[in-house]
């Protein structure tokens, strides 16, 4: 197995330096051996696992974890911002969230403070800004700054999400509905849970089930699924009984809940797990790179 492992090693190897110019958009991170790197959207590695861990490129970097310090590379693997923070979330709209000792700020893409760490927590999912804005914790409240850092939106909800689509779920009097950009409430809260709008509907969760809403706050799929995530290339992801598949806008089942875990769709493909390994399966749940990964992530 050493043997193989290393041949295929020495072969990517080859590939990564032979394609000098890499779309990072269509690079997808793997995990093998406890290690993370990179391949493309034919299976193929682009950059060798070497790192502790990994987020999707995203801007044109993304962060990866060196010992116990993070930092971001670009497409060819090369160090571009050297590993130092605590912790970093990826680059959105020009900016990235890292952890310095026990609070959070933001970094350009050369690696430059734009906004000193001064937050208890910021935005734990990408993006970090999201349409002009970014959630930060401040006192155990949850609110949103500019890119400048200046706070648009007094914190005062328990939990909130990033911006998308004009809206942003938040959490008051532990239910979930949405504001606008204003902070002005659109949708009440009503929501046991609820996550970003994304193609026109967002996830919410009534009575123990999932489904979702459309912009009004109205239900366009009544909640049936134990759980689901955001739609994304017109498809998302639901669980039943332990399995999870996609549906269509509409609420049909396109691809069979059948897999153990998966993720959402990105230039054309879905991580899957399948017998405890990652592949990726195409819109219409066929598998084009085989479950051979410890973990992965999208394109």
């Amino acid at each position: 197995m050493r043997s193989i492992l290393c041949a295929l090693m020495c072969l990517t190897l080859l590939v990564s330096r032979s394609n000098a110019e890499v779309d990072p958009e269509k690079l997808a991170g793997v995990q093998i051996g406890g290690k993370w790197g990179f391949i493309d959207a034919k299976g193929a590695i682009v950059i060798n696992p070497q790192f502790d861990d990994a987020w999707s490129f995203s801007e044109g970097l993304a962060g990866v974890q060196i010992g116990d310090k993070w930092g971001f590379i670009d497409p060819k693997g090369a160090i571009a911002i050297a590993p130092q923070f605590d912790f970093a979330w990826s680059f959105s709209e020009g900016l990235a969230g890292v952890q310095i000792g026990d609070k959070w700020g933001f970094i350009d893409p050369k690696g430059a403070i734009a906004i000193n760490p001064q937050f208890d927590d910021a935005e734990l999912f990408l993006p970090a800004f999201s349409e002009g804005l970014a959630r930060v914790e401040i006192g155990g409240k949850w609110g949103f700054i500019d890119a400048k850092g200046a706070i648009v939106i007094t914190p005062q909800f328990d939990d909130a999400g990033a911006f998308s689509e004009g809206l942003a779920r938040v959490k008051v009097g532990g239910q979930y509905g949405f504001i606008d950009a204003k902070g002005a409430v659109v949708i009440t809260p009503q929501f046991d849970d609820a996550g970003a709008f994304s193609e026109g509907l967002a996830r919410v969760k009534v009575g123990g089930q999932h489904g979702f809403i459309d912009a009004k706050g109205a239900v366009v799929i009544a909640p049936q699924f134990d759980f689901a995530g955001a739609f994304s290339e017109g498809l998302a992801w639901v669980e039943v009984g332990g399995r999870t598949g996609f549906i269509d806008a509409k609420g049909a089942i396109v691809i069979p809940p059948q897999f153990r875990s998966v993720w959402p769709f990105s230039e054309g493909l879905a991580g899957i797990k399948v017998r405890g390994k990652w592949g990726f399966i195409d819109a219409k749940g066929a598998i084009v790179i085989p479950p051979q990964f410890d973990d992965v992530g999208s394109f």
